[in-house]
């Protein structure tokens, strides 16, 4: 598993590691039932507080990535493939909101930015 933290982020470092971790489950490089680092072993790798590195976890197992087992450690969830499609789409929609949200900032027009879309989609295949 690997984390990287960024201090020019906007983002809290937890986000970041929440963040990181959930791509790396949605996209299966963490698989079900695989070991997470212990907090501890996390933040030392990290150079963070234990503190941070719970929170992450915390958020993540409140979430449902992730389950604890006392004296274990932290594994990955099972994921159920409604559940990922659901939480794909969720963070679809909050990319393109932040997008329209730029857009409108910087005076682009929604025909405009359709087509911006249409575009990158297009380029991506």
């Amino acid at each position: 598993m690997q984390v990287i933290i960024s201090n020019q982020s906007k983002e809290p470092i937890y986000k970041q590691i929440y963040d990181q971790i959930k791509k790396q489950i949605l996209t299966n490089e963490l698989k079900a039932g695989e070991m997470l680092p212990s907090m501890r072993q996390l933040a030392k790798d990290l150079n963070i507080s234990v503190i941070t590195t719970k929170r992450a976890y915390e958020e993540l197992e409140n979430d449902g990535f992730i389950y604890s087992i006392v004296g274990k450690g932290s594994f990955v969830c099972e994921q159920n493939n409604e559940m990922i499609l659901e939480r794909k789409m969720k963070v679809i929609e909050e990319q393109l909101l932040s997008a329209i949200q730029n857009s409108k900032e910087v005076g682009i027009e929604l025909e405009e930015l359709k087509e911006l879309l249409t575009l990158l989609y297009k380029e991506d295949t």
